[in-house]
């Protein structure tokens, strides 16, 4: 038994067939390309496809982000304005249109997003925005002001501060340089141009109306120290004048010769 299990152990051994690990590793190697070549192959014949969702996908994320967050929608009214815009004292941007008695009328300008924009402006009207300056009461001298210091069209920014039905109180600023804003309501009543008046739309215990309220008395009391404007001190002789013509005797007095000379007439 033992010598038969030698013989075949020996036969078995002897006509093994010989494994070379150079042939195995270039088999291994030939096999590896050929998988690559085919996830290659497939990746080049569905390429356009996947650029066409990629782009489809970004598309609609970028569409659906501008709509939930109002960037590029224009706002035709102050109701159009989301609420959050109003309680985070948001800025938005516009373009002058009509200086009224008490503010503006404004065109507002949204954010522009090519491809996106286009398509939305051909389906909005030009609608205008009742603007009115938050804590300032314009005078016909103010009007005048604004009328020459914002040329028409002229950019300008409002930051939200209230809305009262379909009017906007806001902080009006127009850019001057890189790095210098103006805001309208300050150098009115820096120039005496206006009154301060209570903040319409605001909690007078909220912190933010005492926080402009105070940045808007601050504006107006350098105008009155300064004497300009609504604080502009008669000289001695406008004064005189003005009690001369406002004394009853000698109004009195013109009024008889008035209707003496017209009578010889």
């Amino acid at each position: 038994g033992r010598g038969r299990g030698f013989i075949c152990s020996f036969f078995f051994v002897n006509n093994m067939p010989d494994w070379d690990p150079a042939d195995v590793k270039e088999e291994n190697a030939k096999r590896s390309q050929n998988i690559i070549a085919l996830v290659s192959q497939h990746a080049d014949d569905n390429l356009t496809f996947v650029r066409n969702i990629s782009t489809c996908l970004g598309l609609a994320g970028l569409l659906i982000i501008a709509r939930s967050i109002r960037l590029i929608t224009k706002f035709g009214s102050a109701s159009d304005i989301p609420a959050r815009f109003i309680e985070r004292n948001i800025s938005i941007r516009g373009s002058v249109r009509t200086i009224t008695e008490k503010g503006l009328e404004v065109e507002h300008i949204p954010i522009y997003v090519p491809l996106l924009s286009p398509l939305l402006t051909k389906r909005q009207c030009v609608t205008l925005l009742d603007v009115r300056l938050a804590g300032v009461e314009l005078t016909s001298e103010g009007q005048n002001w604004i009328s020459q210091q914002l040329k028409p069209a002229e950019t300008v920014w409002l930051r939200l501060i209230a809305r009262q039905n379909e009017t906007l109180h806001c902080l009006v600023s127009v850019n001057r340089g890189s790095f210098f804003n103006t805001c309208v309501n300050e150098e009115l009543l820096k120039d005496g141009l206006a009154r301060t008046s209570p903040l319409i739309g605001l909690d007078p215990q909220s912190r933010i109306y005492w926080r402009l309220y105070k940045r808007l008395l601050r504006a107006e009391s350098r105008a009155e120290k300064k004497g300009k404007g609504l604080w502009k001190e008669e000289s001695r002789w406008e004064r005189a004048t003005n009690v001369l013509r406002n004394n009853t005797l000698l109004v009195s007095i013109k009024k008889l010769l008035k209707w003496t000379f017209g009578d010889k007439k």
